[in-house]
């Protein structure tokens, strides 16, 4: 007997049509907007400084009454608060004197740790930053594109290094030389981030 072709489409048709509604069920699921986020809060920018410091607290030199031959020293520490790499020089910005008893004056400079100010016991160079006459530094190393150096600090500790001045009036000072004295003079250090 055959079964009425109405009763067929009724049996066969909702099966399709149950998988069109839960298609489009699933469909309307995905358009939920899910996210997850994550952040690092807190940041800042801060400059850094660049200072310098040394350890006197009067001037290195004082000298009276010199007599040709007589030979002196002194050390100083120059420290860096820089907590990054610094280019180090050395120069003087007193004015260049017009009298030459500067020159009877030798000067020499070294670099290198240990000693302090007043005291130079310790103290270990490791190079010549000048070796000539008082005026000659004074006239040539007058500001630090002039200057003596570079020398590096390292930007972390100890971030420092020690100079060690040594004078001598010269043995064949004239008699001119008596009781005549120098302008005062200043020794200038600098540092800084690029040379």
């Amino acid at each position: 007997m055959k079964r009425p072709r109405l009763n067929v489409l009724a049996r066969v048709v909702p099966v399709p049509l149950g998988l069109l509604l839960s298609g489009a069920l699933v469909w309307g699921a995905t358009d939920a907007d899910w996210s997850g986020s994550t952040s690092n809060s807190g940041n800042t920018w801060a400059s850094g400084s660049l200072g310098l410091a040394n350890d006197s607290r009067v001037p290195m030199f004082r000298i009276e009454d010199m007599r040709p031959g007589d030979t002196g020293s002194n050390c100083i520490r120059i420290k860096s608060n820089a907590d990054f790499p610094t280019a180090l020089k050395l120069y003087s910005n007193s004015p260049n004197w017009p009298s030459n008893f500067q020159s009877f004056v030798s000067l020499k400079i070294e670099v290198g740790s240990g000693g302090t100010f007043g005291d130079c016991t310790g103290f270990t160079p490791n190079a010549t930053a000048f070796d000539g006459t008082l005026d000659q530094f004074v006239a040539l190393h007058t500001d630090f594109r002039t200057g003596v150096g570079p020398w590096k600090l390292p930007g972390k500790p100890p971030n420092a290094l020690s100079f060690r001045f040594a004078w001598r009036f010269s043995p064949q000072a004239p008699n001119s030389s008596q009781s005549v004295s120098t302008d005062e003079a200043t020794f200038t250090w600098e540092a800084r981030e690029h040379e």
